[in-house]
This record gives structure tokens, sequence and C-alpha cells, in this order.
């Protein structure tokens, strides 16, 4: 926490734009963090890494319905805000929003998220990361935040909202929190509910491919041959439907080149209905 402050419980839940921007201090750094509720020790972290480096901190609970096409899991996404709270505990400003709150309207301006956004999960949500820069947008501009956290989880979300704050010149620093993983090695997600033990077992073939895919690359292999280690080892492994497994540029999110030095993993896969995501650094040689 920041030197000589205290923990308090949540004492200020708003639900409109007006309440929030009143509930903000005048003085001192705010953190913020941006969730879709379903709270887990991931957001937990992020929160934590937030409380460290700032007086207040801020948290949003939205689903945000821009970033999910017709089909995908909008309806059905965990939703309770009492549970949520209950995880958070000590931060000073929970922001939870309606729909016609957010959007009272269709929105006229768009967030373009640019070539990056066609890609891996792009390609496969392609309207996903349009949504998801809109309201990240919003939420910024509303709490005008010092340090805005995000999770090294959601990877390619990463590198365009840092594009985006500064392409748009957002007087934001983007910290990016490393990813919380189970016992077991699963990375922690809200989806992760959806998972059945089975699924839950044959989901470690994410994290043990990436596994591979390091410890292939630190041994020597080329990013082409660890790249190679990667898509074998999700490939063969039961019970899953891989999307992607490839190694990229973690800013740019093109495929290293064959004498870069480090490289980002990333993999999507379905295990039963439950599509995953994960992704690991790896250093060559």
């Amino acid at each position: 926490m920041v030197e000589g402050r205290r923990l308090k419980p949540v004492t200020n839940v708003v639900s409109t734009k007006k309440e929030l921007i009143e509930a903000l201090p005048l003085t001192g750094s705010v953190g913020l963090v941006m969730t879709m509720g379903a709270l887990h020790a991931g957001h937990r972290q992020l929160v934590d890494a937030a409380r460290k480096e700032n007086e207040t901190v801020v948290v949003s609970i939205y689903v945000n319905p821009l970033q999910f096409a017709p089909g995908e899991d909008f309806d059905t996404y965990p939703r309770n805000l009492a549970q949520d709270l209950e995880l958070l505990g000590d931060v000073d400003i929970v922001f939870a929003p309606t729909d016609e709150e957010m959007y009272p309207r269709e929105p006229l301006v768009r967030v373009n998220p640019g070539e990056v956004a066609t890609r891996f999960e792009g390609k496969t949500r392609p309207t996903h990361f349009a949504g998801v820069l809109q309201v990240v947008a919003k939420v910024l501009n509303l709490v005008r935040p010092d340090r805005a956290y995000f999770g090294q989880k959601d990877a390619q979300q990463l590198a365009l909202v840092r594009t985006m704050v500064a392409d748009l010149d957002m007087r934001t620093n983007i910290v990016a929190v490393p990813i919380v993983r189970e016992e077991s090695g699963l990375a922690l997600s809200s989806r992760n509910a959806y998972l059945s033990t089975e699924e839950r077992n044959l989901a470690l073939a994410l994290v043990g491919s990436l596994r591979a895919a390091r410890e292939a690359a630190a041994a020597g292999a080329s990013p082409e041959e660890t790249e190679k280690v990667l898509s074998e080892a999700l490939e063969a492994a039961e019970g899953v439907a891989v999307d992607y497994a490839t190694i990229v540029n973690p800013d740019t999110f093109q495929r290293v080149s064959s004498n870069a030095k480090q490289g980002l993993g990333i993999v999507a896969a379905r295990v039963g209905p439950t599509r995953l995501i994960d992704n690991m650094e790896v250093t060559f040689g």
C-alpha cells in the first residue's frame, strides 16, 4: 500500500458517470483497474499493484456489450457484484454502470484499433478489440488516472491499449501486471468457471506447451524451432482444439525475427465449449 495508508472497505459504489466524477479526489495519485466482474485472484493482484502506487484506487466493473459478437457469451458471462465487492474490500471507488449509462445511444464516434487488431484474437473475434478500446477510452477519460493496471494474460489487449494511449496522447501510464496462475499452472480467468474438472486438467496443455517452448528457446532453439515446439505440443494434446500457437513481438504482435533475443509465446484453444488464452515470455539462447 502507499506509505502510511491503511486499507479500508469499499465505501463508494457509484453507478453513474456524474457520481464517479464527483467521487474522484481533487489531489493525490489515482490508480485505475478496469474489470468485467467475476473477479478472482488475478484481479486482486491488479488492485494490490494499484494500491501500492496510488493514494486512490478506482475499480470499474462492467460487462461491455460492444466487445461481444453475436453468439458469444455476453448473456451468460458471470455477474455477481456483491461477491466482487467482497473480494475488492479496500478500494476507494467502484464504478458499476448500466448499459444505458455507458451507452445512452449507439456510439457515433468509434475507436479504430488498427491492423494489429486483425490478428490472433482479432481474427477470431473481429469486432472485439474495437469494443474493448471504446470502453477503455471512455473510462480513462472519465477517471483520468495517473496509472491504469492491465493483466499480462490479455497480452494483445495490453499492446493495443498502450498503442491507443500513446497515439491519442492520453496522460495515463499503462502498467502491466504478471499473470496469476493456479498451483497447477492454469492461468486464472473468469471463464475457468465454465470448465468441468476433466476440462480443467485438459486445459493444462496450454501452459504445458508454453513451458516447453520456453525451455526449448533457453536451450538454444531458434525462434522458428521454438514456435514449432509450441505448436506441436499444443496440437498433440488431447481434448484441445487449437486456434493459434506462435511466437510474437509483444509490442507489435508481428512474428519475431529469426535473430530475436526475446519473444512472447501466445496460445488460444477451446477445451470443450470454453475458449482459453495464455502466454509466456521466451528468451532465446
